[in-house]
């Protein structure tokens, strides 16, 4: 699979397109699809508690569009929906139980990885660094290199 190759910036927690000599720069790795999946905003459910009083549910559009994976899909959570609910976390305090959640969310915003058989497992590892999550996630592959291994952080104006 090629994608456009993006570059994450920890120091600005933003993601943008590589250039090289005015061009377009593309890579046959996995990182943009797992950069899209983490730092885009799922939806959020009717119950979810929003980090802004009467605020957005996020969410992107074309989701509505993205149909079921199977006709036995039953919820959200097996469509093919873009994006992670990390921002629901935005202004949270580190505790024990946001750094699960932190580890969910990101678990379930790559499941994809497995329905679509491009992964075997998908391992998550949430840690706090200063004012930023780290998140390590490796994933076992059925074919090419068996375990591939991504690092980011994320500000998520944790305290």
């Amino acid at each position: 699979m090629i994608d456009l190759a993006l570059e994450w910036n920890n120091d600005t927690s933003i993601a943008d397109l590589v250039l090289s000599s005015g061009a377009l720069q593309t890579h046959s790795g996995l990182r943009s699809a797992i950069l899209i999946s983490l730092f885009s905003d799922a939806r959020a459910d009717d119950t979810a508690i929003l980090p802004e009083e009467g605020g957005d549910r996020g969410g992107w559009w074309g989701d509505d569009f993205g149909g079921e994976v199977s006709s036995a899909a039953a919820d959200r959570d097996d469509r093919n929906a873009i994006g992670s609910r990390l921002w629901l976390l935005r202004r949270s305090k580190v505790t024990q139980q946001v750094l699960r959640d932190a580890r969910q969310h990101v678990l379930d915003a790559l499941g994809w990885l497995i329905r679509d058989g491009i992964a075997s497992a998908v391992s998550v590892e949430v840690e706090v660094q200063g004012d930023r999550l780290a998140i390590a996630v490796t994933l076992d592959r059925p074919t090419g290199p068996a375990r591939e291994r991504y690092d980011f952080t994320w500000e998520a104006s944790v305290s």
